[in-house]
């Protein structure tokens, strides 16, 4: 038989890609979302549009923060696997509306914990970031890394849901998995993030704002590697490690319980970013130099070695090769020559 899954923000960029590849690997599928305003709404109708007229997919139009409109939902049928995406994301948006991720990123997290405790799912993964690694100046970033100083409240937030995940694998034996994404980039993409902007920017002759005066890196992640991930970890839920307290780390647990960084492990610098998307674009960028905004960071850099130990897999697209997928992509989708 199929195995069921649960997939929250399956209208978001990384919810959509994975649900069309788990409805082609068989799975059935029920996706969530709420389809807030963050960004354009349509974009995410459009995505829904191409996974509803699939037999084995089912959307609950459901706000992970009603308590009862979750425990509605597991009270239905049973999931095997749970994939968290649903959240409120952006860094910056966070020092303007702090509600909503609180809203979101915890009262939705604890309820779909909740839901997985109640029905008692053979393995839950959630959407952690980058993000958590705040202050933290060692680089590469690695999950044996301590995160207890984060930039933002989105970085709090997501810190938060990993340690609640520990909680709930402690006392549930609920196998919990948090996956940490680096800057994921592609067709499809949100257009609140700064290779979509850009681009929109560029193509309309209006200035990109370049943060730090372009003196950042990032580890740009293409989307089908961070599927390609996911999809390898599914069957893959996490065991606890009797001895753990003998050697504590902070990436794995006593419980059933595995932190992952998926990240392409190449960070670029800024202005090659910027100089790669203008190439293919074939126009030049007008660049408002700017300070360093709050919350950010100087470099993100993925050390992905537990990956690979654990899926035989680690994410290698290089950035012109995705950048070329999304800027055809975006294109066709607004019929742009």
């Amino acid at each position: 038989m199929s195995k069921r899954i649960l997939v929250t923000g399956a209208g978001g960029f990384i919810g959509y890609h994975l649900c069309c590849r788990l409805l082609a690997e068989a799975w059935v599928v029920h996706g969530l979302d709420n389809l807030n305003a963050y960004y354009d709404p349509a974009l995410k109708r459009d995505r829904l549009a191409r996974l509803e007229g699939h037999p084995a997919f089912q959307f609950h139009a459901v706000d992970l923060a009603h308590r009862e409109a979750m425990a509605d939902l597991f009270a239905g049928p049973h999931f095997d696997v749970v994939v968290n995406l649903a959240a409120q994301a952006g860094v910056r948006h966070s020092l303007q509306d702090p509600a909503a991720y609180i809203d979101s990123n915890l009262v939705g997290f604890a309820n779909v914990l909740e839901g997985c405790r109640a029905q008692a799912v053979d393995h839950l993964l959630f959407a952690s970031s980058s993000s958590v690694y705040g202050a933290n100046a060692h680089l590469p970033y690695s999950v044996h890394d301590g995160v207890d100083h984060p930039l933002s409240l989105y970085a709090a937030s997501k810190r938060a849901g990993e340690l609640m995940a520990h909680s709930y694998a402690h006392l549930f034996g609920i196998p919990c998995t948090g996956l940490r994404f680096f800057t994921v980039y592609g067709p499809w993409g949100r257009p609140d993030m700064a290779y979509f902007r850009f681009t929109r920017q560029i193509l309309a002759g209006e200035p990109i704002s370049v943060f730090n005066h372009g003196q950042m890196r990032r580890d740009f992640t293409y989307i089908d590697d961070i599927i390609e991930s996911v999809v390898r970890l599914l069957d893959l839920p996490p065991r606890s490690i009797p001895d753990w307290a003998e050697r504590p780390d902070p990436s794995t647990s006593n419980a059933p319980f595995r932190l992952y960084n998926i990240g392409n492990h190449t960070p670029v610098a800024l202005l090659d970013f910027i100089a790669i998307l203008e190439d293919l674009l074939a126009r030049k960028a007008n660049m408002a130099w700017l300070p360093m905004q709050a919350g950010d960071v100087m470099a993100t850099y993925a050390d992905v070695r537990e990956l690979q130990e654990a899926v035989d897999f680690s994410p290698a697209t290089p950035l012109r090769d995705g950048l070329a997928r999304f800027v055809a992509w975006y294109r066709d989708y607004y019929a742009i020559s």
